[in-house]
């Protein structure tokens, strides 16, 4: 299994429903398996929560950045 795809999957579907997105802060483990569709062992489904939040961070903080760029 190719765990960056499956980021970048959840990225995807998080950023695009803001009905996921809620239920990704509530439950992050239970909405990435109900994406991916697949049972997986507690450490892969953990790296990919945490592989998520952290793109989830990361995109917002270059979201930020840039719009603080465009005031100067």
């Amino acid at each position: 299994m190719d765990i960056k795809a499956k980021i970048d999957e959840v990225v995807k579907k998080v950023q695009g429903d803001p009905s996921i997105a809620t239920n990704f802060e509530k439950e992050p483990v239970k909405t990435v398996e109900g994406i991916i569709g697949v049972d997986l062992p507690d450490d892969v489904i953990n790296s990919v929560v945490d592989g998520v939040k952290a793109k989830l961070t990361a995109d917002t903080a270059g979201g930020i950045v840039d719009k603080i760029k465009g005031l100067f």
